[in-house]
C-alpha cells in the first residue's frame, strides 16, 4: 500500500481547513521557519502550504513535491523560478482576504487621524481630560481624498468602502488604468501623492515598485497627509519616510509591513506618536483565516486527486509536472 500523502503547512491551519484534510493525508506543521528546517521537513512532502518565505533549495531537492500553495494571495514568498524548474505547481488563494485588508487601511488611517496612540497613552497615564484634549486636533475620513496605489482585489474593495461607506473622493494609480472602477479617476503616481489626504499602498512588490515611494515622492505629499502601507515594506524607502516624520512634513503613517520583519524593537517607527505600527496582520482575522485555510485545502485536495489547481500561477510548469507524475 503506498504511503499516505504528506501535507506540510508552515503554520497551524484553521480548524475548518484541518477538517477538510482529515483522512486525506498526514498533516504536519513545520517545527521552525528557517531555510534548513523547511527544506528538511518538506523533503518527503507532497504539498506545502505556505505562510512564510520558501528557500529556493527546498524545491531543488524534491522528488515527491507536487505543489506549493500560498495561504493567501501574495506570491513573493515562493521562488517561482525554482519551483517551475523543479516541476512543482504553484497556486494561491486570491481575493479571500481582500476586504479584510481594505478594512485595515481605513482602520489605520482613522487611528492616525483620530490621534489614537496619543489619546490612549494620555488617558491611561494622565486621566480623562488629558486623553480627551487630543480630540480637538483629530480629523475625519469623510470628505477627504484617498489615493489608492494598485487596483487589484484589495484596491477594488477599498474603493467601495471608502467612497460608498465614508463619502471619500477616490483617485487611483494602476499599471492598467482601464481596469479602474467606473467613476474612479486615474492619476500618475506623482499627482496622486500630491493630491491625496490618505495614500494607500496596495500594489504588489515587483522590481518596478520596490523603493518607488522615495524621498522625492514623499516630499509631494500634503503636510497633513497620511500614508498607509498594507502591501510590502520595501515599496517605501524607510529612511525617506522617517526623515519626513521627524521633520513633521506629513501627518503620519499606518504601517503593517516592513523591509525587515519582525520589526526590531528599537526601530524609529515605534518612537512616533503619529505612526500606527501593526505586525503584518492586515489580512488576518478569524473570518479570513478560515477562507484562506479552506481555499488552500481545496487546492490541495484537487492536486492530490490528480487535477490541476484552479488558481495555478505557473501554467508553464504543467508539461514538466505531468512528466514527473503521470
Amino acid at each position: 500500500m503506498p504511503d499516505q500523502p504528506k501535507i506540510l503547512s508552515t503554520h497551524v491551519l484553521h480548524p475548518a481547513a484541518e477538517a477538510m484534510l482529515a483522512g486525506v493525508g498526514e498533516l504536519a506543521v513545520a517545527s521552525a521557519l528557517d531555510a534548513a528546517t523547511l527544506t528538511r521537513e518538506a523533503g518527503d512532502a507532497d504539498i506545502v502550504i505556505v505562510r512564510a518565505p520558501m528557500p529556493p533549495e527546498l524545491f531543488s531537492a524534491q522528488r515527491r513535491l507536487k505543489m506549493a500553495v500560498r495561504h493567501g494571495a501574495g506570491l513573493d514568498w515562493i521562488p517561482m523560478e525554482a519551483a517551475t524548474e523543479a516541476g512543482v505547481l504553484v497556486a494561491n488563494v486570491p481575493g479571500v482576504n481582500a476586504r479584510t485588508v481594505a478594512e485595515h487601511v481605513l482602520f489605520g488611517a482613522m487611528a492616525v487621524l483620530r490621534r489614537f496612540r496619543q489619546v490612549d497613552r494620555d488617558l491611561r497615564q494622565h486621566g480623562w481630560l488629558a486623553g480627551r484634549e487630543h480630540s480637538v486636533r483629530a480629523g475625519e475620513l469623510g470628505g477627504k481624498t484617498i489615493g489608492i496605489v494598485g487596483m487589484g482585489n484589495i484596491g477594488r474593495h477599498l474603493v467601495s468602502i471608502a467612497r460608498d461607506g465614508f463619502g471619500m473622493t477616490v483617485i487611483a494609480n494602476s499599471r492598467t488604468p482601464e481596469s479602474l472602477p467606473a467613476g474612479i479617476a486615474f492619476r500618475t503616481l506623482d499627482a496622486l501623492m500630491a493630491e491625496s489626504d490618505i495614500v494607500a499602498i496596495c500594489c504588489p512588490l515587483t522590481p518596478q515598485t520596490s523603493g518607488m515611494i522615495d524621498a522625492r515622492r514623499i516630499a509631494l505629499m500634503k503636510p497633513a497627509a497620511v500614508i498607509v502601507n498594507v502591501a510590502r515594506g520595501p515599496i517605501i524607502v524607510d529612511d525617506a519616510l522617517i526623515a519626513a516624520l521627524r521633520d513633521d512634513r506629513i501627518g503620519g503613517a499606518a504601517l503593517d509591513v516592513f523591509a525587515t520583519q519582525p520589526l526590531p524593537p528599537d526601530h524609529p517607527y515605534f518612537g512616533f506618536d503619529n505612526v500606527v505600527v501593526t505586525p503584518h496582520m492586515a489580512g488576518i482575522t478569524e473570518e479570513s483565516m478560515m477562507r484562506m485555510g479552506t481555499g488552500a485545502a481545496a487546492e490541495t485536495l484537487r492536486v492530490l486527486a490528480g487535477e490541476l489547481p484552479v488558481n495555478l500561477r505557473n501554467p508553464e510548469v504543467v508539461e514538466r509536472y505531468r512528466a514527473r507524475f503521470f
